[in-house]
């Protein structure tokens, strides 16, 4: 069985869950694309089984769907105490850009889309998204070029992320204030 797969669905596909998540936030535009038809013919198309959206405080409502054989199963909710266990369920993970979701997901060595909200002003959350991007640790959209992004991915390219060490930054700078070293 890959990462990400919890067995088999209803009809014996392998399940493999996309996880969209918006955290805390209202981000509508990234839901209303997600639940568009279109896109879950392209999930379906790269062997996604189930969709499960956390939409926050959003106010459009995505629609359910218990799916059928060779349709997409669909759920919704607004906030769990942890999205951590959706996270380690998930085959792949789009995220809005908070850079808490993205280094959660990141730890867990999961495949990420960043879909970046572009009505928040001086969106430095965009920043952090797109040099990821750069690295090749995970993937960057908007909410209009997701559909393309799912279709053009090739989850094998990215590259996993390590986080640096701040060990050295900080004896440098507890040098420069006068304490003792280690």
């Amino acid at each position: 069985m890959r990462e990400g797969e919890e067995g088999a669905d209803q009809w014996g596909r392998p399940k493999k869950v996309v996880f969209v998540t918006v955290g805390t936030t209202s981000f509508d535009a990234l839901v209303r694309v997600v639940d568009q038809q279109e896109f879950k013919q392209v999930l379906l198309g790269k062997g996604y089984t189930h969709l499960l959206i956390q939409m926050g405080r959003g106010t459009y409502i995505p629609a359910k769907w218990e799916g059928e054989a060779g349709s997409l199963v669909v759920d919704y909710f607004t906030f769990s105490s942890s999205i951590a266990d959706h996270l380690r369920s998930a085959s792949l993970v789009i995220s809005h850009a908070g850079s808490g979701s993205i280094f959660e997901t990141l730890k867990l060595r999961k495949p990420l889309i960043v879909v970046v909200n572009e009505d928040l002003m001086d969106n430095h959350q965009a920043e952090l998204a797109e040099e990821l991007a750069e690295r090749k640790h995970l993937y960057c959209a908007r909410p209009q070029t997701l559909h393309k992004t799912i279709s053009d991915m090739n989850l094998e390219s990215l590259l996993p992320y390590h986080p640096g060490d701040a060990t050295p930054v900080a004896k440098i700078i507890n040098r420069f204030l006068g304490f003792p070293e280690d």
